[in-house]
């Protein structure tokens, strides 16, 4: 049975689903980390593949750009295709002393999105990864000699222009990034029942002007894929 946005047949799709933005980069994880991997969706060129890791089971697709983009394919994937976890892997703008190339896990995710408010009567979400999964990949982390930051992020409807006022805010709330999934993800796994977590790189450091190469984009997704699947595995 596929869905509107997920044409792969029931059973296709593993309980275990890594979520990059980029397509490519969903191919380019499978291909790099999975043994057998076969490609089980593609509408809307929004690929997905499934093949194991050390025996276990494991899904990467693609989520597009933004809290609803995300939020249409982790919806599909938990209602019709039963997944339990989805693992965000991205990239995210450094605020405050994180630096290029750093790896952090998001424990929450405040956000100027609507999407929560408007599935939660109005009120303020406390939009929280899910502990197991967290402490999983932080134990994880620390047995392959990772050096990782564990807090709070923020995730924006604006890639361009945006709030002034922003900056300073997230510097006094000791955020540590800006990415645009995050909080969505998280909202939608508490009120839909699957277990979420945000591994992001910082790619970008938004006060001081430097930006990762693409060659080391590549390289920090492939750590972080390498890091998920070895620590739930």
């Amino acid at each position: 049975m596929s869905t509107p946005h997920i044409h792969a047949a029931v059973g296709a799709i593993a309980e275990t689903v890594l979520l990059p933005g980029d397509p490519l980069r969903a191919r380019h994880l499978a291909q790099s980390l999975l043994s057998d991997a076969q490609e089980v969706s593609n509408c809307r060129n929004m690929l997905c593949y499934t093949g194991h890791y050390r025996g276990v089971r494991v899904s990467i697709m693609g989520s597009g750009m933004g809290i609803p983009s995300a939020a249409i394919y982790a919806t599909e994937l938990a209602r019709v295709y039963g997944v339990q976890r989805i693992v965000r892997v991205g990239t995210c703008g450094g605020v405050g002393d994180v630096g290029l190339g750093d790896l952090l896990l998001a424990q929450s995710a405040s956000t100027d999105s609507n999407f929560n408010r408007l599935q939660f009567g109005g009120h303020d979400l406390s939009a929280c990864a899910d502990f197991g999964l967290l402490s999983a990949v932080a134990g994880g982390a620390s047995r392959m000699g990772l050096p990782i930051r564990v807090g709070a992020i923020f995730s924006t409807d604006v890639f361009y222009g945006g709030d002034a006022a922003l900056l300073p805010l997230l510097l006094r709330h000791r955020i540590m990034a800006i990415e645009m999934e995050s909080a969505g993800l998280y909202g939608l796994a508490m009120r839909e029942g699957f277990k979420a977590l945000s591994v992001l790189t910082v790619s970008d450091h938004l006060q001081r002007e430097e930006r990762m190469p693409a060659d080391q984009r590549e390289r920090g997704l492939a750590q972080m894929g390498a890091l998920v699947l070895q620590s739930l595995s």
